[in-house]
């Protein structure tokens, strides 16, 4: 596939997937929304991909919806049929990339504005430039939050802070948002894509894949389990299978031989099923 409005860039196991439509400021399209979900795809698949950071090309990050429609931009009555409502397109990115077997660092350079940051939600690490503003506009343009935020803005940052950034629709400053847990850290514009490699690089360089991508399920999967004890069960699964792996072996002779791991276990061979019977909720 030919991407048109991402770019797609691999160096030394970590790849770049940038919003790419700088003349509108990276806002967010249908075909984005294809090509984000083709990207994730085809990492999942390539074991050379280890670690993923998503950014805008120019000076922001994604404006939101392309709002090339006029007022008509959010009526979808065309899209519908008898049977079947349309589906939210921000959320089937958000849901492609909480199932993600990498894990995705979030670089918002610049605005970040309502389906602009809600993608950046399912993304386990964001970081942002020090003069980014990010804002949860929905109830300002007499929508609702979409891409799955209502589940995952809570559990982000807590039901109350969740509420005054959706309540308000405010734009706020990325010092707001550092404050409020939305991101892990704020750096100056010239650092911020460094700052996000070498991150993802103490990833490649240090870390079994198998183990992360087992680690992400969990982590995530957990936030809605109702009893500990689901976790429970799936870390003992987890534990039994890679305990016997070449992985495992590796990761305490090298500790004990005090050198780098290196590890050969390969995602695309396949994860252990640590949470049998799952299945993904169909829509309807």
């Amino acid at each position: 596939m030919e991407f048109q409005e991402i770019r797609y860039e691999l160096d030394g196991h970590v790849l770049t997937i940038t919003l790419n439509r700088p003349q509108r400021l990276n806002a967010f399209t249908a075909t984005m929304a294809r090509e984000l979900i083709e990207a994730f795809d085809r990492a999942d698949a390539d074991d050379e991909v280890r670690a993923i950071i998503v950014t805008g090309e120019g000076r922001a990050f994604c404006a939101g919806a392309d709002l090339g429609a006029g007022a008509d931009t959010f009526d979808w009555r065309e899209l519908a049929s008898e049977d079947e409502l349309p589906r939210d397109s921000g959320g089937t990115v958000t849901l492609r990339i909480f199932a993600s077997k990498k894990p995705v660092i979030a670089a918002i350079n610049g605005p970040a504005v309502g389906i602009g940051v809600t993608m950046t939600l399912p993304m386990d690490i964001r970081l942002a430039a020090d003069d980014a503003r990010i804002g949860f506009v929905f109830t300002r343009r007499g929508i609702v939050p979409e891409a799955c935020s209502s589940w995952f803005l809570p559990r982000v940052v807590g039901i109350s802070q969740a509420m005054e950034w959706v309540a308000t629709g405010r734009v706020f400053d990325a010092q707001e948002a550092l404050a409020g847990g939305l991101v892990r850290s704020l750096h100056p514009q010239g650092e911020l894509l460094a700052t996000a490699r070498a991150l993802a690089a103490e990833i490649v360089e240090n870390t079994a894949p198998v183990s992360v991508a087992l680690a992400r399920q969990l982590m995530w999967r957990m936030l809605g389990s109702e009893h500990p004890m689901r976790a429970h069960q799936a870390d003992s699964r987890a534990m039994f299978a890679r305990g016997q792996s070449d992985d495992a072996r590796e990761g305490v002779s090298s500790f004990l031989q005090k050198r780098s791991a290196h590890f050969t276990d390969r995602v695309s061979e396949g994860l252990p099923d640590i949470f049998p019977g799952y299945a993904e909720p169909g829509f309807a």
